[in-house]
């Protein structure tokens, strides 16, 4: 069986002798393929990128637009002054120069001069650049970060429930072949019965009919080995999948137990100072406040440099009298305005409360959560350590049906009652081991502490050692 991304196992984990491909996967070695496999957790690092792209595009909200810009216009007419029109826009009549000079005078009255063709074609390059806008590209730009970061907390919120994830079916396969291997041992066990069972019947200790109950034993445990190992390859395309591998994956490790667990208030601290969930509240408190600096914003008057710069004028006199370049400063101040601007705001500060609120509840969800899994924990170490008595006075058991029915003072029924119970005692142990990773997983993703999970593997108990 092998793996295919090696170059990512070799590069993320530091182990004394190299990973190859017909090694099996340790957990960790499993988590490192699926932080760089997982399509879910690409998606949320794309949407994370996304969004720093769209927090620096608000920088540029600081900076003047410049643009170049050409207008063609066609007037009704060319626009054109007469001498008369000339003396006449002063207010005053034609002065009267003497039967010499009025002549003259007359005729430059007539005169025509055209200011401007009908046909117009100019272009110019425009800035405008804000310096105060009441604090609204501040919010602008404080609403795009708060949406990076809410971003960000769902990537990490998305890379907790993969790990969780991941312990599910990682854990499931072990606990598979801990079944399959309970399983074949007591089809082992009665395989044994049932060879005891026909001599004994040959040699007439024995009636028929117990012979048969050990044949029957037999094939049931049959049926269930196999069942057992369907469970098993289901567990293991489900892991090579979540793991996107061609190649069936097989597991390194085995179950285990902790001693002991760091005291519950540390994983409640943890989780309360690091869960991702909180951190997203925050980005969306964040936002929610931005809103209510832009609204605010809109009761502020709004300045902004100007200037225009001419590239191409027409050849008119209009177009000569015209300056090539002029820069102003204007001011913009809202009177009406039917954006309900009032009626955001309160919008907005209610969108403030309902987020305090969220995370508070959030908090003591939190702590109940924490407290429920680590009990959890507790009772499955529990349940696997008091199981071992239980498990020596199944062999035990086992041993003396044994010896009876070889004597004739016990049934088949017994020496079957006695296998069985030490495969469910087993089976029992298996699970709660399991339980116990489980619940060890998700304290350890509430508390942002997965990387740690090698140290409590390392400290750990084999649960076939028990």
């Amino acid at each position: 069986m092998s793996l295919r991304p090696l170059a990512v196992l070799m590069g993320c984990i530091s182990f004394a002798s190299p990973f190859v491909y017909s090694a099996p996967v340790s957990f960790d070695q499993a988590w490192q393929v699926l932080l760089q496999e997982n399509n879910s957790l690409a998606a949320q690092r794309s949407n994370v990128e996304r969004y720093q792209h769209l927090e620096s595009a608000t920088d540029n909200l600081n900076l003047p637009s410049v643009s170049i810009g050409a207008n063609y216009t066609r007037l009704d007419t060319d626009v054109t002054v007469s001498g008369q029109q000339l003396f006449e826009s002063t207010g005053q009549p034609l002065p009267n120069l003497g039967p010499i000079l009025n002549p003259i005078l007359g005729e430059l009255g007539g005169i025509t001069s055209t200011i401007s063709e009908r046909d117009i074609f100019t272009s110019s390059i425009r800035a405008i650049w804000p310096i105060f806008t009441g604090g609204r590209i501040n919010a602008a730009q404080s609403a795009a970060e708060g949406k990076k970061e809410q971003a960000q907390s769902e990537l990490a919120m998305e890379t907790q429930a993969r790990f969780e994830d991941l312990s599910k079916y990682y854990f499931s396969v072990l606990l598979a072949k801990e079944v399959v291997q309970t399983r074949q041992l007591v089809e082992q066990g009665l395989t044994q019965h049932r060879d005891n069972a026909l001599k004994l019947e040959q040699q007439g200790q024995i009636a028929r009919v117990e012979r048969l109950q050990a044949e029957s034993a037999l094939d049931k445990a049959t049926i269930e080995r196999k069942k057992a190992e369907k469970s098993l390859d289901i567990a293991q395309s489900a892991l090579t999948q979540i793991l996107s591998q061609t190649d069936t994956v097989e597991p390194a490790d085995s179950l285990f137990i902790n001693q002991n667990l760091p005291d519950q208030s540390i994983f409640v601290e943890r989780t309360l100072a690091t869960y991702p969930g909180l951190a997203l509240l925050d980005a969306k408190e964040k936002q929610a406040s931005s809103l209510i600096a832009a609204e605010k914003g809109k009761y502020y008057p709004e300045v902004y440099l100007y200037g225009d710069y001419s590239l191409h004028e027409d050849d008119s006199l209009a177009s000569q009298m015209k300056p090539d370049w002029l820069v102003g400063v204007g001011v913009n101040i809202p009177l009406i305005e039917n954006s309900g601007r009032s009626e955001q705001v309160k919008a907005a500060h209610s969108a403030v409360s309902q987020v305090r609120y969220l995370k508070a509840q959030a908090k003591q969800d939190l702590s109940i959560l924490v407290h429920k899994t680590y009990l959890e924990a507790q009772q499955a170490q529990e349940e696997v350590q008091g199981l071992e008595s239980s498990i020596a006075l199944a062999k035990e058991n086992l041993k003396l049906r044994q010896k009876a029915f070889s004597q004739g003072l016990s049934t088949s029924t017994d020496v079957v009652d006695a296998q069985l119970y030490i495969a469910s005692v087993q089976t029992q142990k298996a699970a709660a081991s399991f339980n116990y990773l489980i619940s060890l997983s998700k304290l350890l993703a509430l508390s942002n502490e997965m990387n740690s999970f090698s140290q409590y593997q390392h400290n750990a108990i084999n649960v076939k050692s028990l």
